[in-house]
C-alpha cells in the first residue's frame, strides 16, 4: 500500500481544461430529458438513438439501448450499429466515448473517461476518451476507466475493472486474463 502525504484543499478545484462542450441551457435540457423521459422503462427503446441524435449524438443502426441508461453528454458519444446497451449502464463520458458495431455493453457496466489528479492538492481533473472497438464485450458490472481502449473482439469481464488498454481478442476476467 502507497501512502500519499497530499493535502487536499478542494476549495480551490478549478476544473481547468474540462470543456463540457455545450451550453449550460443545452445541458439543462439534456438532463431534463435524461431524467424525465430517456431512462424510463415506459420510453420505447427504439426512440432512444433518435433522441441520442437530436442531442448531437452520433448512432448508428439497429442500436439497442435498454431502460435506466445514463449518458452524461450525448453530444461526447459516438456508437456504431448493432450496438446494445444493457439496463443501467453508466456512460460517463466527460471526454468522447467511442463505441464500435457490434459491441455489447452489458447491465450496470459504467464507462467512465473521468478522473482527477491525486496528487494535485486542488484534485483537478485528469479526464481522457474511451474507445471500444468491434465486437467486444463490456460484461454486466464491469467498469473501464479513462484512456483506456477495450481492443476487437476483446472481452471486460462481469465485475473486472479495464484500468489500461485491453488487447485485441483478450478475456479479462475477476482471475485474471484468460
Amino acid at each position: 500500500m502507497t501512502t500519499s502525504t497530499t493535502a487536499r484543499r478542494l476549495r480551490g478545484f478549478s476544473g481547468a481544461g474540462y470543456d463540457k462542450g455545450r451550453g449550460v441551457l443545452t445541458q439543462a435540457a439534456w438532463f431534463a430529458v435524461l431524467n424525465l423521459v430517456f431512462m424510463k422503462w415506459w420510453f420505447p427503446p427504439r426512440l432512444r438513438p433518435p433522441l441520442l441524435r437530436a442531442f448531437g449524438a452520433h448512432v448508428g443502426q439497429r442500436v439497442l439501448i435498454r431502460h435506466r441508461v445514463r449518458v452524461q453528454w450525448p453530444w461526447k458519444l459516438t456508437i456504431g450499429d448493432d450496438v446494445w446497451v444493457g439496463e443501467d449502464a453508466w456512460l460517463i463520458n466527460l471526454e468522447p466515448i467511442s463505441i464500435a458495431a457490434d459491441v455489447c455493453v452489458s447491465q450496470g457496466a459504467v464507462l467512465c473517461t473521468g478522473s482527477h489528479q491525486r496528487r494535485s492538492p486542488t484534485f483537478e481533473f485528469d479526464n481522457a476518451p474511451i474507445s471500444v472497438e468491434e465486437g467486444a464485450w463490456v460484461a454486466a458490472r464491469a467498469v473501464v476507466l479513462r484512456g483506456v481502449t477495450v481492443g476487437k473482439g476483446a472481452v471486460v469481464g462481469a465485475g473486472v475493472v479495464a484500468h489500461r488498454d485491453v488487447p485485441p481478442g483478450a478475456v479479462y476476467t475477476t482471475g485474471g486474463a484468460g
